[in-house]
């Protein structure tokens, strides 16, 4: 099947959404958990967390800030400055989806998907406990894109917490040890199976390739 950019602006708009929204691959399944200034606690499922930077350390995800929606996650970093990024597992990848839903403000997604809120002293956005490999940060920074209406929003790494068995000793993370679970589309969930380890690419140290 072959797509031009008229065919694709042409898709009845749910196909076009979840053909958009698989094209890239299998992207990583996050959790983000926040909290407003009263102290509801939020969590919702993100598929767009992207590395920025190691020194400081930066991740990015996107997010609709705008509009009729509500959009409690942007709303509680933007009041706070503090959230979590937890990885899914697939051990509770369904639970995790369903924090896609539209909750009003006051209700608690940690409650209605059968998650369970975990704190740090001294940080105040919720872990998710259910969770594995787990991310504390601070925002630092929203870039608007004037394209569809997003927002990149970078966070610098305030706490990492990571299984002993999935940290190896040069700081790789096994990500099949820590049972992570990637996506596909808007609903689809892979689990995830290392293939190989290779070294630092050289030009000068290519392997024969068959």
């Amino acid at each position: 099947m072959h797509y031009t950019k008229k065919d694709i602006e042409e898709l009845e708009r749910v196909k076009r959404l979840n053909i958009i929204n698989s094209i890239s691959g299998i992207k990583p399944a996050n959790l983000i958990g926040s909290v407003d200034n009263k102290g509801n606690a939020n969590v919702a499922i993100f598929s767009s967390v992207v590395h920025l930077g190691s020194s400081p350390a930066l991740l990015g995800f996107v997010i609709r800030p705008t509009g009729e929606v509500p959009r409690n996650t942007y709303d509680n970093i933007m009041a706070t400055d503090k959230y979590t990024i937890n990885h899914v597992t697939d051990g509770f990848t369904k639970k995790a989806h369903y924090t896609s839903a539209k909750f009003d403000k006051d209700v608690s997604e940690f409650e209605k998907c059968g998650l369970t809120p975990e704190y740090l002293e001294g940080f105040k956005a919720p872990f998710v406990k259910e969770s594995k490999i787990k991310i504390g940060l601070t925002f630092k920074e929203g870039i608007p894109i004037k394209l569809n209406g997003t927002m990149l929003m970078i966070g610098e790494i305030e706490h990492l917490i990571v299984p002993d068995e999935a940290l190896a000793k040069n700081g790789y993370i096994n990500l099949s040890t820590a049972s992570t679970a990637g996506i596909s589309g808007l609903n689809s969930y892979y689990q995830l199976n290392k293939i190989d380890d290779y070294p630092y690419a050289r030009p000068h140290e290519l392997p024969e390739f068959n």
